[in-house]
């Protein structure tokens, strides 16, 4: 074999090398997208804390000054949960979430055509408490705004549709666009009948901001680290890395058959 033919073979066999690292990443990176993500949103307590407080003396919008209003409908201790299907569900999916956190938006991606399914289906019922985490980690107040806005939609009967446009318009964690009220309005116009005078002055007025500091405090007083925190029978399932949406949807078909 000449000298200019071994040098072919060898140069192929290293750009077939290269493609099969270059799969072999994107695979790691698909498998790890949602587990990974949580990484951004994990609780730093003693910063966000600090952070909170500071923010707090600068935003007025971001003080827990004001009466606690919890939307209609929210239930369970110091009505912090928002749920989302039937009361006489056997299974009870309870999220810990941030509108700005990218890790809950891959958890939502992934998961909400089955948890739609389960929840409409009676099977299953879901308690969302809202948190503002990356307000604290990043500064700005874009959790604290779209959680009032949600909470508003609630208000309105809307909570479901309105949560799922927020986490499918989120922006990037680090650009804090949903402290824009205007933006938030906005969105509500993809929601069928939410975008009323009413529900721009719950927006507008803070109606449920210090309700959101109530669900952060209680957050950070279960000792929870991070958003999504999804727990089923109190177990944190989004720890589980061989959970999916289908293993989950096995779990609650076989608790609704009793």
């Amino acid at each position: 074999m000449s000298e200019k033919n071994r040098d072919g073979k060898r140069t192929a066999r290293e750009r077939l090398a290269v493609e099969r690292e270059k799969q072999k990443a994107a695979e790691k990176r698909r498998r790890t997208l949602i587990v990974g993500a949580a990484v951004v949103c994990v609780l730093g307590l003693a910063a966000v804390i600090g952070v909170v407080a500071a923010n707090s003396g600068k935003n007025k919008s971001s003080s827990s000054a004001g009466p606690v209003v919890a939307p209609s409908g929210a239930q369970g201790k110091d009505g912090l949960a928002i749920p989302v299907g039937k009361d006489g569900a056997r299974s009870t999916l309870t999220i810990w979430e941030d509108f700005r956190c990218p890790a809950c938006q891959a958890f939502e991606a992934a998961y909400r055509p089955t948890l739609h399914e389960l929840a409409d289906a009676g099977k299953l019922r879901i308690e969302y408490h809202l948190v503002r985490l990356i307000d604290g980690n990043l500064g700005g107040t874009g959790s604290l705004r779209a959680a009032n806005a949600a909470a508003c939609a609630q208000d309105a009967g809307k909570f479901r549709d309105y949560h799922d446009t927020l986490y499918a318009n989120q922006p990037k964690e680090t650009d804090d666009a949903f402290a824009s009220n205007a933006k938030l309005i906005t969105l509500a116009g993809k929601v069928n009948g939410l975008d009323t005078p009413a529900y721009r002055r719950c927006v507008d007025g803070g109606t449920h901001d210090s309700w959101v500091n109530r669900s952060q405090k209680a957050f950070q007083s279960g000792g929870f680290t991070g958003t999504p925190t999804v727990l089923l029978g109190g177990k944190n399932i989004y720890q589980d890395q061989s959970m999916t949406p289908a293993k989950l949807k096995q779990m609650v078909e076989a608790a609704d058959r009793g």
